[in-house]
């Protein structure tokens, strides 16, 4: 019976905390630390609440709650999109691999490579939407960097040059605040 008790109290922490730490992320996302690019894209933090919620409940808890998040920036935040593909592939699709960091479930230091990789999988969506969808922009510009003639390149520089800075911005906060939570990063205050 106790055992049961301490599964659904686990289930409703769980709960919780995804919700919490979704909308975290959500307000994180509006504070935008440089001006949103031409065809969407921002520098924020919204990624670490993400990450560290996968970190603590493991990669369906986190892929889940990176999903949420997708469905919130594109119905709650300036959804900037080309058709019903372009909404799937840059927010529903592209928020959800932030949940990958969820495989360094218990890990002490997992909240580092747990950013990593989280973001390189949502980059990897990003840059397949413009090479796929933005390709219709061809050739394209990106104000003050240049003119670009393949689709390739100017997905990698226009989706890196705002999720390289968002990636190190999670890694920062994360430094910043590993000592005094390094026992939340691994889930170590979970009662199992």
């Amino acid at each position: 019976m106790a055992n049961n008790v301490n599964k659904s109290h686990l289930r409703i922490q769980s709960l919780c905390e995804g919700a919490i730490l979704v909308a975290v992320a959500q307000i994180l996302g509006y504070i935008k630390l440089f001006p949103m690019w031409p065809n969407g894209g921002s520098i924020t933090l919204a990624a670490f609440p993400i990450a560290l919620y996968a970190v603590r409940w493991g990669v369906g808890r986190g892929l889940l709650a990176g999903f949420v998040f997708g469905i919130l920036q594109l119905l709650m935040d300036e959804a900037y999109a080309w058709g019903w593909q372009s909404m799937l592939l840059d927010y529903l699709v592209a928020f959800t691999p932030l949940g990958l960091a969820g495989l360094f479930k218990g890990k002490k230091w997992g909240i580092f490579p747990g950013i990593l990789l989280g973001n390189l999988g949502r980059f990897l969506v990003h840059y397949i939407s413009g090479v796929t969808i933005y390709r219709i922009y061809e050739p394209t510009n990106i104000p003050g960097i240049g003119t670009f003639d393949g689709a390739e390149l100017y997905s990698l520089v226009y989706n890196g040059s705002y999720m390289l800075p968002c990636m190190l911005l999670a890694l920062a906060v994360a430094a910043l605040l590993y000592v005094p939570m390094k026992k939340y990063f691994a889930g170590y205050d979970l009662n199992k």
